[in-house]
């Protein structure tokens, strides 16, 4: 017995270990050194054997107590302990342990069972319905302002036959004869190791551990439906281009008792001939004549709210920007507004005739340099430019 090693290393525990520790420890390290994941190391074959043998001592209260009270001695035939482990590959009963099937062990790790066995989600359990994604397009001025929106959806219900039963109304379903209402089916594989224990879903039933005899002709058995159903949509006030409102529970009927899924409403917002949106402010452009730009006027601007009447000042340039301050979009559940910004166009008037053209020219005759700060700036810049030039070519000459 010397040569074994101590079972609470083995396992990699302390003494104290409790129970829940014992088994994940040991799932643990039967996932580790399981030769099926080790197909051509022999060492591990023995290591797994190693630990099947510390987990049927250290799960057992009563083969604990005397491995630590007597040793490997107090737990082996061969030395009158009593209740010994039972010696060869046998002993291990399946390795099943302290009732651990190995086929489970292997089904939480890897989602399936041992030597072929498969697991899944219990077909029985409620199932969320799934979502339901649509576009929804509005103008310019419903996103600005919010709208209440009415949407017609084709999604799955209870078929109204069968109540979502499956079963032609007046019968009901039956226990699958397959696995007797369990859902799966159970069995022994023998390998070099040993008889192991593993189960996989019964494909009589598909899991469910039922059978429809007798299906719905509505539904075909399936318990659902394809039905169309209209949906109010409650757009919320400043709502921008590309932003998704969630409805919860407008989605697909859920399975099994299962909840309804959600409805995602992409927003698709038209574009404006009046208006840009930036963030949640708004741009706008107004022409303006030249007498307004010169002499300054009332101009009636155009706002998300209506018009307002907005004064120009005298000698307004091309292209100033005013600010009507708390005029754009209203901020998305949260206080306040963004602001409205307006862009002043210069149109130049075209098509005049003799004697509008005579009166302009007249009207120019009149204005001086102090009329045309920028221009005469500008042909400043343009003397000192030619300047410049001409005395670079003299020296180069």
């Amino acid at each position: 017995m010397a040569d074994k090693r101590d079972y609470y290393e083995v396992l990699g525990i302390s003494k104290g270990a409790t129970e829940d520790e014992i088994k994940k420890a040991y799932r643990k390290m039967a996932k580790k050194y399981h030769p099926d994941l080790n197909p051509d190391d022999p060492a591990a074959a023995e290591k797994f054997k190693e630990v099947n043998e510390a987990n049927d001592v250290l799960s057992d209260p009563q083969k604990r107590q005397r491995y630590d009270q007597f040793g490997h001695a107090g737990v082996d035939p061969s030395y009158g302990g009593g209740g010994g482990y039972g010696g060869g590959m046998g002993g291990f009963g399946g390795f099943s342990g302290d009732g651990i099937d190995l086929g489970d062990i292997f089904e939480s790790f890897f989602g399936g069972g041992m030597s072929g066995g498969t697991r899944s989600a219990d077909p029985n359990a409620p199932k969320r319905g799934a979502d339901i994604s649509i576009t929804l397009e509005i103008s310019f001025m419903e996103a600005c302002k919010g709208i209440k929106h009415t949407v017609e959806l084709n999604r799955s219900e209870n078929c109204d036959t069968c109540h979502g039963s499956g079963c032609k109304p007046g019968s009901s379903p039956t226990t699958c004869p397959e696995c007797h209402g369990t859902g799966k089916i159970r069995f022994n594989q023998r390998t070099i190791l040993g008889t192991m224990a593993s189960t996989r879903t019964c494909t009589a039933c598909g899991g469910k551990g039922k059978k429809i005899d007798n299906p719905c002709t509505d539904c075909r058995g399936t318990g659902r439906i394809q039905k169309k159903s209209s949906v109010t949509v409650n757009v919320p006030a400043g709502i921008d281009d590309g932003q998704i409102l969630r409805v919860a529970g407008q989605g697909h009927m859920g399975l099994n008792g299962g909840t309804r899924g959600d409805l995602n409403v992409r927003i698709s917002v038209k574009k404006d001939k009046l208006f840009e949106r930036k963030g949640f402010d708004v741009w706008t452009e107004v022409p303006i004549t030249y007498a307004q730009a010169a002499l300054g006027a009332k101009i009636t601007v155009p706002t998300i709210d209506g018009n307002v009447t907005y004064d120009v000042p005298e000698g307004t340039q091309p292209d100033t920007v005013f600010r009507l301050k708390g005029k754009g979009i209203q901020k998305l559940q949260r206080e306040g507004r963004g602001d409205q910004y307006v862009r002043v166009v210069l149109e130049v008037p075209k098509n005049l005739n003799k004697k509008q053209k005579e009166a302009l020219e007249a009207f120019s005759n009149t204005l001086s340099e102090k009329n045309h700060e920028k221009q005469n700036g500008f042909i400043d810049m343009l003397k000192k430019f030619g300047d410049d030039l001409k005395k670079g070519f003299e020296n180069l000459g």
